[in-house]
């Protein structure tokens, strides 16, 4: 598996060249760029030629971007709506869908392959209506995308919404032959598990986010630390028909100087 770092890690920081340096000396050979605005900035021009740049004279790829969860500097917590592209209100949809556009920008400059993508947050409920959206949102996204080189992937959450069984029909149903899946090895450890989650998504499982929990919420620990049985999950994406990238997706750490070897060890874990 493709070992590549997202810059979730470092969320709390501008991300600048001395990170992605940092990740490339730790054995990543990719990258993942998590779409916010105080972290990577896609609204700033400055700031997406500074980080292509760096890709541009590094070896170090830019693998895939996250979608923006929301679309302010303050990830919510100023009052701004999280970027849901399946809200009841369509008006909150269009707006989500223009932020993630704006995000996608980044492409033109820098080379990502992939976007990932969130549809709605932890509480939407299944419905036909929340299909309808869902569909309308990644038929849309996937037709942006395209002419940027850029493949759709979505993820599982917790939500009902976004169960595996339910982002396949709604994959199936609508014949969205464009859209591929990340496997969210965190969520599924809470929700259906994860050996019932890649089952269920099989060969569309494309990236993997790599993150650890020990089954009751989100907390995105290093690989080890929660409850998720390593070997047999490494095993089970082994046997996948294509081997997925291996996106490690940790929370904010900021013991600088044990980093490097915690991504190293996390690898040595996926290997």
């Amino acid at each position: 598996m493709l070992p590549v770092l997202s810059t979730h890690l470092f969320l709390k920081q501008r991300l600048h060249p001395g990170l992605l340096e940092m990740a490339a000396r730790s054995g990543a050979q990719g990258i993942e760029l998590f779409a916010a605005r105080q972290h990577f900035d896609y609204t700033s021009r400055e700031h997406v030629l500074e980080i292509a740049g760096w890709f541009a004279s590094n070896p170090l790829q830019p693998f895939s971007m996250h979608a923006p969860l929301y679309p302010d500097r303050e990830m919510g917590r100023a009052g701004a709506p999280p970027v849901n592209v399946i809200h009841p209100e369509k008006s909150q949809r269009i707006d989500a869908m223009d932020e993630i556009k704006r995000a996608l920008e980044a492409a033109e400059h820098i080379p990502i392959k992939k976007l990932v993508v969130h549809l709605g947050e932890r509480f939407d409920a299944w419905s036909l209506r929340t299909m309808e959206y869902a569909t309308t949102a990644l038929e849309h996204l996937g037709a942006f995308a395209k002419p940027l080189g850029v493949r759709v992937l979505v993820e599982n959450l917790t939500s009902d919404a976004t169960t595996p069984e339910h982002l396949m029909t709604i994959l199936e149903m609508a014949h969205l032959d464009q859209i591929d899946v990340c496997l969210d090895l965190g969520h599924a450890n809470i929700t259906p598990g994860i050996a019932e989650a890649i089952g269920i998504f099989g060969k569309r499982i494309v990236e993997v986010h790599v993150h650890d929990n020990h089954g009751l919420k989100d907390e995105h620990l290093w690989p080890g630390d929660g409850a998720i049985e390593w070997p047999s999950t490494v095993d089970a994406l082994k046997q996948l028909p294509s081997s997925p990238a291996a996106v490690l997706e940790i929370g904010c750490d900021f013991e600088s100087l044990a980093i490097p070897e915690k991504i190293e060890r996390s690898f040595a874990m996926l290997a």
